[in-house]
């Protein structure tokens, strides 16, 4: 019989404020490969916590020592032996705590915080202080094959909160293969990432355990992997096992072949109803946009040009690496982009010069809604002309965790992060409406900071609908969404483009997520002259 490596019998797992799950059974055995899935809120985070040690697994009935109802041979704190966890969320606070350490405004230039290098030493013995001389094996990381199989050798000395999501997200693969950690937990590792990023991890992931399974007692260079996916897609082929989560219980837990069986019969129930659900979701959508538009009109009353983003030979970067480079390019009226290419390859720079997160923008030739960036405008007269989903949003959001959701939606109107002034009975009301459309109704005061990550995409995507912007930018809005929130979301971008009253600048890797709409494409290529490449579709 396969030795137990985790076993979990009538447990509910906890936080220190309320029951997340109130019953689980479960065990993994050495020659399974695990998938963890289901939609968002379902239950999928809240296990990945207690996994790692940020939850706990209580048994609900008392049992003598000797019989324990959860058992496991990994370690829940980070390190040799221990269980690490890669995800989006573990990303999106680590970029918090650069971002409170930051000393920029002591200091007579940017703080570009702990670089990748130092960040990753920092599991090699070296000092958790970013001030700290580094230790010798710093200079040998370049050489090491989990520096080479993340692809992480050229952002070694790059900021974290310089680099782009799949950038962070590499980085914290490489810091976790190098920790000695036993049980690795990988989140959605897919999103986010180019076309090449994914081969590479995908056939790491089926060598790996290929060569696990092979030998039942698994490779020793390398950890256990559990993967945790919000959709079954890609999925590496050397998966056998599948546990799923579906309001806030065990939905599912049995063999790969038994499970995709399942899907295929709810795939097709879905279908039989999808048109009739999509154009009752449409309708609802047209319902709370026409209440909204007395709101809406009186935001932005000025008339809208017909050029709405303009740059003239720009170009961006920091020390010797170049970003942006002589980069020509106009958005007119009702023109819906798509913005694509390789990770690094200055996508989320592009969009930022667009926000004003960048503050190099005022040192080049951008124009925004026939003004040029520089010349007496406010941040407040750019914001309040744009809807904005993005990484950084998120993150921003997450440090002010404690606001609740309808306050995060009214909060669209005024384009700050958290809600600092008394909302109207009509700001309230369409707030309402728009949780009710997402599948949040009832849930208006519940934090911010209590929902998946998932959700909390979800929360981000309406909260920049809500006011009908003249530019919505989207950068990878659905990340983490699971399958129905996806479809969801790209049918109300789909809906809010065919008003035309607002154009979508949208960024993806994912080519089923480009909308029909989006008839002009904007790819940059990183190295090459010219470095970006427009095409215009028929």
């Amino acid at each position: 019989m396969a030795s137990k490596l985790i076993t979990i019998e009538d447990c509910s797992v906890q936080d220190r404020y309320r029951t997340l799950l109130a019953r689980m059974d479960w065990q993994m055995c050495e020659g399974e490969a695990w998938l963890v899935t289901g939609p968002n809120g379902g239950g999928k985070a809240a296990f990945i916590r207690a996994l790692s040690g940020q939850a706990q697994f209580v048994p609900n009935v008392a049992r003598p020592p000797a019989v324990p109802l959860y058992s496991s041979v990994f370690s829940p704190s980070e390190g040799k032996g221990g269980t690490a966890v890669v995800s989006l969320e573990v990303a999106a606070a680590l970029i918090e705590e650069e971002r409170r350490r930051d000393e920029s405004e002591y200091m007579d230039k940017q703080d570009i915080g702990r670089t990748g290098r130092r960040f990753i030493c920092e599991v090699l013995g070296g000092p958790l202080d970013k001030d700290s001389p580094l230790p010798p094996i710093a200079d040998k990381l370049d050489a090491l094959p989990e520096v080479k199989l993340c692809g992480v050798g050229p952002i070694l000395d790059r900021g974290l909160k310089l680099m782009s999501t799949g950038e962070i997200r590499r980085t914290l693969l490489c810091r976790a293969l190098l920790s000695g950690c036993s049980l690795l937990i990988l989140s959605d590792p897919f999103a986010g990432l180019d076309v090449s990023s994914r081969k590479i991890l995908l056939e790491f992931f089926d060598t790996i355990l290929k060569r696990q399974l092979a030998t039942g007692g698994g490779e020793s260079s390398f950890p256990r992997i559990l993967l945790s996916m919000e959709r079954f897609y890609e999925i590496p082929s050397q998966v056998n096992r599948v546990l799923e989560f579906r309001d806030g219980a065990v939905a599912f837990s049995g063999a790969r072949d038994e499970y995709e069986t399942l899907l295929a019969r709810r795939r097709a129930e879905k279908e039989a109803s999808r048109e009739a659900d999509k154009q009752a979701f449409l309708a609802e959508i047209d319902r709370i946009r026409a209440e909204s538009d007395a709101l809406v009109s009186g935001i932005n009353q000025d008339p809208v040009p017909d050029s709405l983003i303009r740059f003239t030979d720009v170009n961006v970067g920091w020390d010797e690496h170049k970003v942006l480079v002589n980069l020509n390019w106009e958005v007119r009226r009702g023109e819906h982009w798509l913005i694509r290419g390789p990770n690094g390859s200055g996508k989320t720079t592009l969009l930022e010069l667009i926000t004003g997160d960048n503050m190099q923008v005022f040192r080049e030739d951008v124009s925004l809604f026939g003004r040029r960036r520089g010349t007496g405008e406010t941040i407040w007269d750019i914001k309040r002309q744009l809807g904005i989903v993005s990484y950084r949003l998120h993150v921003e959001y997450r440090m002010v965790g404690g606001t609740d959701l309808e306050s995060v939606i009214v909060s669209g109107f005024h384009d700050s992060i958290g809600l600092y002034e008394q909302a109207t009975d009509f700001e309230l009301q369409a707030a309402r409406a728009w949780l009710r459309l997402a599948g949040f109704a009832g849930r208006e005061h519940e934090a911010f900071g209590a929902l998946s990550y998932g959700e909390q995409r979800a929360i981000l995507i309406v909260r920049a609908a809500v006011k009908s912007p003249r530019v919505l930018i989207l950068d990878e809005p659905c990340h983490a969404l699971d399958e129905d929130y996806r479809d969801k979301i790209l049918d109300l971008l789909e809906t809010v483009a065919a008003t035309n009253t607002t154009t979508l600048l949208h960024v993806t890797h994912e080519e089923d997520e480009a909308l029909p709409c989006e008839k002009h494409i904007l790819e940059l290529h990183p190295g090459e002259d010219p470095m970006y490449r427009i095409i215009v579709k028929e």
